[in-house]
């Protein structure tokens, strides 16, 4: 109706992903409902490894941690840099889930790190294996992956 006002033939949405990319130069002129992501959630086998990993080894901040004895389950909040969340689960006997090469689902977790050689160096020196330094083809940026005491594929990547 306001398109017809303009003289075009313009759906209303199309006006206003139009005002959009000319108000905020942007040239996806998807309107977001989401804000960020808050956390991610990872389920370890061995709660103690794993929180020693994620704690000690890779020095996150812990929010809170809470036993809930009905599920015999902890959850262990984390803080990554004052900014991001982990959550560390533990289960009774939660069924593997394959990483390696390339299956379904969530690949890996990324950190950014602004000096990859030092992060490596610091992890190295705390007896955890990295690979050795690839270079992003689209970016040019550096990057290694390492693995928490379940396997799971985590990535620094240098900004």
């Amino acid at each position: 109706m306001f398109a017809a006002f303009l003289g075009c033939s313009l759906k209303f949405n199309h006006f206003l992903q139009l005002c959009y990319i000319l108000l905020f130069n942007q040239s996806n002129p998807i309107f977001y409902m989401f804000n960020r992501i808050h956390h991610v959630a990872i389920i370890c086998s061995d709660y103690e490894k794993s929180k020693d990993f994620y704690v000690n080894k890779l020095g996150f901040t812990v929010l809170g941690e809470f036993y809930r004895a009905e599920r015999k389950s902890y959850k262990l909040d984390l803080a990554v840099n004052g900014t991001y969340q982990i959550e560390l689960f533990s289960f009774e006997n939660p069924p593997a889930r394959p990483s390696r090469p390339e299956a379904q689902g969530l690949r890996h977790l990324a950190f950014e790190v602004d000096d990859i050689e030092e992060e490596i160096n610091r992890l190295n020196h705390q007896g955890i294996v990295t690979e050795p330094i690839r270079v992003d083809e689209f970016t040019g940026k550096r990057f290694t992956f390492f693995a928490d005491p379940d396997g799971l594929p985590l990535e620094l990547y240098e900004v």
